[in-house]
């Protein structure tokens, strides 16, 4: 049995540290583009030119002429915009996430089991019934 001698003194063992947040470089990440984002539109707004003219500030949409205001010459040859462009984003968004979900669904196949595999199988048969309900009624043809 160790006796403590007399005049040594003992120091208290250091406190340890606690382990970094495991979030805490995302949020370092995301502060940083935060800030990136916010300084490229001040900067630009600082030192970029303000040489403001009628067609800078009317709307342009993807180089079709939107429908012109109501009276006057300037709008009566203005045609409508053509509501396909939606109709073809909203199907590539429909379509997109179809990937988003099967694309961590690929990676960890193995581990899910049969239930996942039809689960997924589900979703496919129903992503597939609204693509072939849109192919029917003409929603793909781009005339």
């Amino acid at each position: 049995m160790a006796v403590p001698q007399v005049g040594v003194l003992i120091r208290p063992s250091k406190p340890q540290r606690e382990p970094m947040n495991a979030f805490a470089p995302i949020l370092v990440l995301g502060g940083i583009a935060g800030a990136f984002a916010v300084g490229s539109v001040g900067i630009s707004v600082l030192i970029g030119p303000s040489r403001y003219n009628r067609a800078k500030l009317d709307a342009y949409e993807c180089g079709i002429e939107p429908l012109g205001r109501r009276g006057g010459a300037r709008g009566a040859n203005r045609q409508r915009f053509p509501i396909k462009y939606y109709l073809t984003a909203m199907l590539f968004i429909v379509f997109d996430i179809e990937i988003v979900f099967l694309y961590p669904w690929a990676v960890s196949f193995d581990s899910l089991g049969v239930f996942a595999l039809v689960e997924m199988l589900l979703f496919m048969v129903t992503v597939f019934v609204a693509y072939a309900y849109v192919w029917r009624r003409g929603g793909l043809s781009w005339d």
